[in-house]
């Protein structure tokens, strides 16, 4: 077994490697959506303004796109370098898994991306908007593979154990576990809403800034975010709801935790508490009296949530990261909901552009769903410790062999290049948004008619 120092700075690796790479899928796989369907409305309606929101986009997306493959890849590196032991034993399963992401989603990605990036005025439009959608379902594909590998991990089943190893009996099972027909379906909606709280941020803030020369895309950008987000902020609460009773039902210690509470005898809804995890009290919470109850759907305000004491101490997942990832998604979630809502009904009663007051705050709302999206997976990944594969394989267990001074040197390595590649992204980002999108391509486009002949 690896020392305690050589566990803890493995994980804070993955971690991290984990946050960076999702901050780009939580963008890029909705923006892949939006790029398809605004260059299929182009090529039937011929309106040169869905070309040009589709020309903006594009830009964000293709480098966002780029620095999400070369972090997935490091953390695939990661399985083998840092946790040899768990790529030994789960291998025959997680291996295949993201084998087939490889090989279906990120090929697919790869043989179309090219034409959706370069194809603008090269190729036939229609081509242009087949090789659109053939790239945002590759993403989508990704998504699938990688939520049913980890969902798996979540929620082990369909196998059987050949000399320390996972073998498959079942791949039915094994790739259609019970946690990813919940875990999918929240995640999948995850992606397409943080997308559109950053598409439509992005547009309130040529609104608010007055870029005259930005305003007819702006508008259309941020009628579009308000529609998605109108239509599937209610459904994400609803599916979310059912997958934090599934968890709790599947992995008690995780409700435990993001409840907050040691003992099982508190019906309230903790909004801020201090854990003492040596003394298994809170020094500090704040709690709203009979609201864990109501939530429960017992008005009666007899249920009691359960206390994290009733779980072995050598089976505890770390109270304080799970309580708080939990808080900044679901909290996260409730203000997006908020806002959606009012959005919708300024929509509704032609104030939307004539509110300045809401604009500002979409504009702050900008990167909200990449900190629910962050929350959530705080909460999936440290509320199943102290397991990698969830009551089969401990963390401590699935380290690879290394000393102290390798692992901190290589954590020390990457914070430092993830630092500077989010930093070199974010730039690009405010520099493409300040200099706004290209002038409205003019002249008609007929479908079969590359762009190039009539722009």
């Amino acid at each position: 077994m690896a020392s305690p120092a050589v566990v803890e700075l493995s994980r804070w690796q993955f971690a991290i490697t984990a946050v960076f790479h999702m901050t780009f899928p939580a963008l890029t796989v909705g923006l892949s959506v939006l790029l398809a369907v605004v260059y299929t409305v182009y090529v039937r309606t011929g309106n040169p303004l869905y070309l040009q929101i589709f020309r903006f986009w594009k830009k964000i997306f293709a480098v966002g796109f780029g620095l999400g493959v070369v972090a997935g890849t490091v953390m695939t590196f990661e399985f083998g370098l840092n946790w040899g032991t768990y790529a030994h034993a789960v291998g025959p399963v997680i291996g295949v898994t993201i084998g087939m992401e490889v090989i279906t989603a990120f090929f697919l990605e790869a043989g179309f991306i090219g034409l959706m990036l370069y194809g603008d005025g090269r190729i036939r439009p229609r081509t242009m908007a087949l090789a659109c959608w053939m790239v945002a379902f590759g993403t989508l594909l990704s998504t699938t593979w990688i939520l049913s590998a980890n969902s798996w991990m979540q929620d082990p089943v369909g196998y059987r154990k050949v000399d320390g190893q996972f073998h498959a009996e079942d791949w039915v099972s094994v790739l259609l576990n019970p946690a990813f027909a919940h875990r999918f379906p929240h995640m999948l909606l995850a992606v397409l809403i943080s997308a559109a709280w950053f598409v439509g941020g992005i547009s309130a803030w040529y609104l608010v800034k007055n870029r005259v020369t930005a305003q007819p895309m702006a508008r259309r950008c941020l009628s579009i975010a308000l529609g998605v987000l109108g239509v599937l902020m209610p459904i994400q609460l609803y599916v979310g709801d059912g997958t934090a009773v599934f968890m709790g039902q599947h992995q008690l210690p995780k409700l435990e935790a993001f409840e907050g509470n040691w003992k099982s005898d508190n019906n309230g809804y903790n909004l801020l508490v201090v854990p003492d995890t040596d003394r298994g009290e809170n020094r500090l919470h704040v709690e709203v009296p009979y609201l864990g109850s109501v939530i429960a759907q017992d008005l009666s305000g007899k249920t009691n949530t359960p206390g994290l004491l009733q779980t072995p101490p050598d089976e505890r997942p770390n109270m304080w990261t799970t309580f708080y990832g939990f808080r900044a998604m679901y909290f996260t979630a409730l203000l997006m909901f908020a806002t959606a809502f009012a959005g919708v009904v300024l929509r509704l009663r032609r104030r939307l552009f004539d509110s300045p007051r809401f604009l500002r705050w979409m504009v702050w709302m900008t990167p909200a769903g990449i900190i629910a999206i962050t929350g959530g997976w705080i909460v999936a990944e440290t509320g199943r410790q102290p397991w990698v594969v969830y009551g089969q394989l401990r963390t401590a267990d699935a380290v690879s062999h290394l000393n102290v001074f390798e692992v901190a040197a290589t954590l020390a390595g990457f914070v430092l290049l993830y630092v500077t590649l989010l930093a070199i992204w974010v730039r690009y980002i405010v520099r493409t948004v300040k200099a706004g999108p290209e002038p409205l391509p003019t002249g008609p486009a007929a479908p079969d008619v590359p762009e190039a002949l009539v722009a």
